[in-house]
């Protein structure tokens, strides 16, 4: 059996998931969230498109990404304009966390099959916590995680391995038993580290990166590849 089809039929004790791109289509409430931030700061909108570029590390590195697009650099090393800046994204998104986005097709098909069988299920994402227990709530996901690891959980975030190996212990078993499901460069190199598999999502955010330049175990069209 080749290596690709082994490493999906194989039944793992845990699956740690990537939220934004991975389970969720979340982008056009990131974006908007992101184009209130930058207008309390004076700044003009990003489209979605490029929001979807700059997913993947955090909302501060989010903020990052627009500053940069815009050439306003110099207030990068301004803490109090960033602070500013990421308060006015976290009460926007807060309040329109779910306004358009959607759980991918095939997701609560294969989070319902993998808990049936017995599987530990956990999110590791740099998203923020209660942002991220708040959007899996709105969607009806929340049901299916024993442990969500979120980009406030520990010191360190992802592409450090320690949100990875934070989730496995939490669900009791060894990286080396665990599969991540991400999207993009970031999630393979915390995988990597940490010592799990890895299968990343071909549409997910991956940073511009194409799917078969990630250097995942295997690539995948949907979360029904799991089964």
């Amino acid at each position: 059996m080749p290596a690709e089809a082994a490493l999906l039929t194989r039944r793992y004790r845990a699956y740690l998931f990537d939220l934004d791109g991975t389970l969720v289509d979340s982008a056009p409430d990131i974006n908007g969230a992101l184009n209130a931030a930058l207008a309390a700061g004076g700044y003009p909108a990003v489209t979605e498109r490029q929001t979807r570029q700059w997913i993947g590390s955090g909302s501060p590195a989010l903020i990052e990404h627009a500053l940069t697009h815009h050439r306003a650099t110099r207030h990068l090393t301004d803490p109090a304009h960033i602070q500013q800046l990421l308060d006015a994204f976290i009460a926007h998104y807060g309040a329109h966390i779910a306004d358009a986005s959607q759980v991918y097709p095939g997701v609560v098909g294969a989070l319902t099959e993998l808990s049936a069988r017995g599987a530990s299920l956990a999110v590791v994402t740099n998203k923020l916590s209660q942002l991220s227990i708040q959007l899996l709530e709105a969607l009806d996901l929340h049901r299916y995680f024993g442990v969500i690891v979120g980009g406030d959980t520990l010191p360190e975030r992802k592409p450090d391995p320690e949100p990875a190996r934070h989730a496995c212990k939490a669900l009791g078993c060894s990286p080396g038993d665990a599969l991540f499901v991400g999207d993009s460069i970031t999630d393979v190199q915390t995988a990597r580290a940490a010592g799990c598999a890895i299968v990343c999502l071909r549409d997910g955010y991956n940073h511009g990166v194409a799917p078969d330049a990630l250097g995942a175990d295997a690539i995948i069209d949907s979360l029904t590849a799991l089964l």
